[in-house]
This record gives C-alpha cells, structure tokens and sequence, in this order.
C-alpha cells in the first residue's frame, strides 16, 4: 500500500513558513545575545602601549601593570571562573608556569568576576570539591599534574587572577561583552590575550577560539621564545 503524497497548496506552503518562523523566533529568544559592551575602546594593536590598570587579586594584593616592566607579560582576559574553558586554560597556565618564569614572563589572568569568586576558582584548581564545575571542567582539572594541584593547594595559585569587576580594564583592551538576557544583562571579558613585551608595548593579540584553547600556553611561551631572539 502506498503512502499518499501531500500535495503542497498555497495555504500550506504558508502555515510551514509560519511554523518555521515560531521555531526560529523560540531559540533566538531562549539564546542569550552577546555582543560588545558600549564603551569598548579599540582593541591594542601591535606596537601600541599596553593599557596601564591597576587591579587586585584573588588576594587582594594590587597589581599595576607597570609593577612588570622590564618583563614579558601575558594579559589574559577569560570570561567566567570555573567554566570549562576558563579551567582549562588556567590549568594549562599554571603546568608551564615555570616555563614562563625561566622566558623572563609574567602571567595575568583577568575577568569581571570579583576577588572572592577568584579566591573560590583558586580552591577549586587545587583538585578541592566545587558545585560550581561541571564534568567538563573537572576533566580538565584532573588532567593536572598532582604536583602541580599540591602547590595551589599549599601555595595559592602561581600567578594572579585580577579581578576587573568595575569593567574599566576590559574596556580599555575593547574585550567587555555584554549578554542580554530576559531577566537583564551581565558582563563578561572576551577570551583575547595580549603579550605585552619588556617595554610596556603590546607585541601580540591572540583571540583565543575554542579550538585554539588547549595549545594556547605553549603558543604563547613559543612566540615569548622567537620574539626573545629578535630583540637580543
């Protein structure tokens, strides 16, 4: 027995664009729409001075930029602690840190969350229970050396985590997005690195994309390296 075919009539054809539509305008409003803050300035290039800021840290120590000069410095902003690229790229991070120091570099990490929300990331890095991660972000975690998670543990995380949550820095880099939601807006930085070089200006300007994530460290650490050679 055969199937019988649909004949597609006018009114049909209209009643399916309508129920497209329905679906279409459902997941945009369920999507939560990101885009730049107002008030973003120009994002560094090349050669340009590095933003002077001054931030405190998961500590509540103050760090200037100009505290470093005379090092390489990697600013990275991040969106959200505890989040599984967030985790991700600190873990990786901190498993090359000594790596940094030997290449004469320092490492700041930067979002719009505040001192105590990076005090609680910190924790959690060190291997510490969290309900704020998710599997993805406890693989990433565990994939950590054991070493590595004792000295947070012990010794606190080996660079800071600057909290930015006045917004003022991010807009400085033009990293500051804003996500619009039904029940308001919240504000987090773009995931963008700059490697400030031991003058103060910005050598390089990475935009981290998801698949950029795992290798970004080293990336970062072979660029110090080559560019290292150039200057000397």
């Amino acid at each position: 027995m055969f199937a019988r075919s649909i004949r597609l009539t006018p009114v049909r054809i209209l009643i399916a664009f309508a129920v497209l539509a329905l679906v279409a305008l459902a997941v945009s409003a369920a999507a939560p729409n990101i885009a730049p803050a107002e008030g973003n300035a120009p994002k560094p290039t090349v050669g340009q001075v590095a933003p002077t800021f001054a931030l405190v840290d998961q500590n509540g120590k103050k760090h200037q930029l100009s505290d470093y000069k005379g090092k390489w410095v990697v600013v990275y902003f991040y969106p959200k602690d505890q989040t599984p690229g967030c985790t991700t790229q600190a873990c990786n991070f901190t498993e090359n840190v000594f790596a940094y120091r030997k290449a004469n570099a320092q490492i700041l990490g930067i979002s719009e969350d505040d001192e105590a929300s990076h005090k609680e990331f910190e924790k959690a890095l060190s291997g510490a229970a969290s309900d704020k991660l998710n599997a993805t972000s406890k693989a990433a975690i565990a994939k950590m050396s054991e070493e590595a998670k004792k000295d947070i543990a012990e010794h606190g995380l080996p660079f800071p985590l600057l909290a930015d949550a006045s917004h003022d820095v991010a807009k400085k880099y033009g990293v500051l997005s804003e996500i619009k939601t039904p029940n308001g807006s919240m504000f987090i930085a773009s995931r963008d690195t700059f490697l400030v070089d031991p003058s103060g200006k910005v050598a390089k300007h990475y935009d981290v994309t998801p698949d950029k994530l795992e290798g970004h460290s080293a990336e970062v650490l072979a660029d110090i390296a080559a560019l290292s050679g150039k200057k000397s």
